[in-house]
C-alpha cells in the first residue's frame, strides 16, 4: 500500500460520550489505492486530472458524483492556518485517532510553512466504528478553542497529532487535560466544558458535512481553488504531492 492514498475507511456514527477508557490496539485500514497516483477530479463534474500515474487497471468501476461542491463555506468560526486572504484553501475532514490524519497533518503543516496562498483549515470527522474515542478527543479540542481561542486550539491539535504520531500511547483521559493545561486550560475548566455537551453539535455538524462532500475514510479533504472550484483529495499524501495539486488549481484559475 502506498502513502499516497490511504485512509481510514468509516462506518459513520456520532454518540457523544466522555469516558475514561484506554486506547484501542492499533488500527490501520487502508483505503484502496489507485495504482501509485491519486485521481484528483474538479468539481462540478471536471474531467479528472491523473498525478503521478501508475498502469490502468483492467476494469475500472464507475466514479462517484462529485459533490465537494456541497462544502460548508469557511467562517471565522473555522480552526485555520494561513491567511485568511489565500487563494487556494484546503478544508481537512480528520480523525484524531486516524495515523493517516496524522501524516497528513504533518504534510499540511509543511504546506503552510513553506507557502503564502493557501490556507487549512480543520474540521473533524470521528470514525466512531474505528475509533471509539476520536469524538470525545474533536469535543475536548472545540473546548480548548471555545475557552483559549485559536492557538491554543492549534497547541491541542498539533500536540496531539505529534505525540500519537511519535507512537505515544498515554491513554486519553492522561493525555488530553496534559495537552490542554499546555494549551492554557485547566482540567476543570475542560471537565466542566465537555460534560455539558456544548461543542459536540459542532463536532456532528462537521461529520455531516463530510458526508455529505463524499467523505468515506480519512482523511479527507477538499481543495478550494482561486475560482471557487472544488477538488477532492481522499486520502494521507505527502507534502510534495499537495503541492502538485494546489498548483493545477492555481494553473486553472
Amino acid at each position: 500500500m502506498q502513502d499516497t492514498q490511504q485512509t481510514s475507511q468509516p462506518q459513520v456514527a456520532a454518540t457523544p460520550i466522555w469516558k475514561d477508557l484506554l486506547i484501542p490496539g492499533s488500527i490501520m485500514i487502508a483505503g484502496a489505492a489507485i495504482g501509485f497516483g491519486l485521481f484528483f477530479s474538479g468539481g462540478g463534474g471536471a474531467a479528472p486530472v491523473a498525478v503521478a500515474p501508475a498502469t490502468a487497471p483492467a476494469a475500472q468501476e464507475q466514479q462517484p458524483a462529485d459533490r465537494t461542491d456541497q462544502v460548508r463555506p469557511v467562517t471565522d468560526g473555522d480552526y485555520r492556518k494561513g491567511p485568511t486572504d489565500a487563494s487556494v484553501t484546503i478544508v481537512e475532514y480528520s480523525d484524531f485517532d486516524c495515523p493517516f490524519c496524522s501524516r497528513f497533518h504533518d504534510s499540511m503543516n509543511d504546506i503552510i510553512a513553506e507557502t503564502t496562498d493557501v490556507a487549512w483549515v480543520y474540521r473533524h470527522f470521528p470514525l466512531e466504528q474505528l475509533h471509539p474515542q476520536a469524538e470525545e478527543v474533536a469535543i475536548a479540542s472545540e473546548c480548548v478553542g471555545e475557552l483559549a481561542g485559536s492557538d491554543a486550539f492549534w497547541s491541542f491539535t498539533d500536540g496531539y497529532f505529534a505525540a500519537r504520531g511519535a507512537g505515544d500511547n498515554t491513554a486519553h483521559s492522561e493525555l488530553i487535560p496534559q495537552l490542554a493545561a499546555s494549551a492554557g486550560v485547566s482540567e476543570a475548566a475542560l471537565n466542566e466544558c465537555v460534560t455539558s455537551g456544548r461543542t459536540q453539535p459542532l463536532v456532528q455538524e462537521d461529520i455531516d458535512n463530510a458526508i455529505a462532500t463524499g467523505g468515506r475514510g480519512t482523511p479527507w479533504s477538499i481543495l478550494v481553488g482561486p475560482t471557487g472550484k472544488t477538488y477532492p483529495i481522499n486520502g494521507s499524501l505527502p507534502t510534495a504531492t499537495i503541492e502538485q495539486l494546489i498548483q493545477i488549481a492555481r494553473d486553472e484559475a
